[in-house]
């Protein structure tokens, strides 16, 4: 009987608010470094009426909320065999603000399709 290769998982360990620590993000236009803090993961579903889990941060002191489209996270139980942990996901809404405020994008909400939540995904090397 062949065995499934377990990958470990990133639990959910401690406060939610201290899943990640504060980081600042240069941006690559100008000067400027944002200051963020994470604050918590929440499904949108029931809040938003959408299909994301969304996950809060603070930017320079203001509530910014990125909606992870739902999708990507069933093609990953599916193709893996368990659900991603809270703490994943806030990695992954993390990886995307980064990306987004180093080219100035600045928003109080994204919808992060499930295209880049997979490309993330993989770039993070979540298994």
């Amino acid at each position: 009987m062949a065995t499934k290769t377990a990958y470990p998982t990133i639990p959910n360990v401690g406060a939610m608010s201290e899943f990640i620590r504060p980081f600042e993000v240069p941006s690559k236009v100008t000067d400027f470094a944002y200051q963020c803090r994470f604050s918590h993961c929440w499904n949108g579903i029931a809040t938003r009426h959408s299909d994301t889990m969304d996950c809060k941060f603070f930017v320079d002191g203001k509530g910014v909320v990125l909606g992870l489209a739902h999708p990507a996270f069933v093609a990953f139980r599916e193709r893996t065999g368990r659900n991603l942990s809270d703490r994943e996901a806030s990695y992954i809404a993390a990886e995307y603000l980064r990306g987004r405020l180093e080219q100035e994008d600045e928003h109080t909400l994204y919808d992060v399709s499930a295209a880049d939540v997979t490309r993330i995904i993989e770039k993070l090397g979540i298994r």
